[in-house]
């Protein structure tokens, strides 16, 4: 099983991003990510045994809550950079919570053997995958003629455990798990 962590991006957002993704795609042909499978990886956890799946997930529920958290969806990028990019993205502006909680899902889960990301964490949105040479000209002077790159601002309450599936030369993202984000009140 091929697993992440991560949170939602609400439809509003989803919506704001098409918007720009309507715009942009007629200008380069690159791997564009389908609006459905729009989300901020916390964990990339990957190859994981079927067997070992009720405990990773008591591992996640044991995760330190970080409370409710204020994602921003700011700016536009390249990973590694503009000059050479891979992966074209939206940009997470957010609260040191997001950080946190990747952070302790790292440690949660170290525990039962998995290995320490190799990147530091850097939330974003994965809006197209670049496969070189692309011809990136026109898609870089539509960007730089945007008039706004802020995408809205949401309240994530739970973060979740995926499974990502291939499916018709497709990623397939489905939840098999969610956590909220803000400790339930005892009586």
């Amino acid at each position: 099983m091929r697993l992440f962590t991560g949170l939602d991006v609400p439809y509003e957002m989803r919506r704001n991003l098409e918007l720009l993704l309507e715009l942009l795609r007629p200008t380069a042909q690159i791997q564009w990510s389908p609006l459905d499978n729009l989300h901020i990886t916390t964990l990339f956890i990957g190859e994981w045994p079927e067997e070992g799946l009720d405990e990773l997930k008591q591992a996640l529920a044991r995760i330190p809550v970080p409370g409710e958290l204020a994602i921003g969806i700011r700016g536009l990028g390249w990973f590694p950079n503009p000059h050479s990019p891979r992966v074209f993205f939206a940009a997470i502006a957010s609260p040191d919570g997001l950080h946190a909680l990747a952070s302790d899902t790292e440690a949660a889960l170290s525990g039962l053997g998995l290995a320490a990301a190799k990147r530091s964490f850097q939330p974003h949105l994965t809006l197209a995958r670049i496969k070189p040479p692309a011809a990136l000209l026109e898609l870089k002077q539509t960007i730089a003629g945007l008039p706004s790159v802020d995408f809205g601002a949401y309240t994530a309450k739970q973060f979740h455990l995926y499974l990502s599936q291939q499916r018709n030369g497709r990623s397939v993202y489905t939840k098999l798990a969610s956590y909220p984000l803000m400790a339930h009140a005892t009586q």
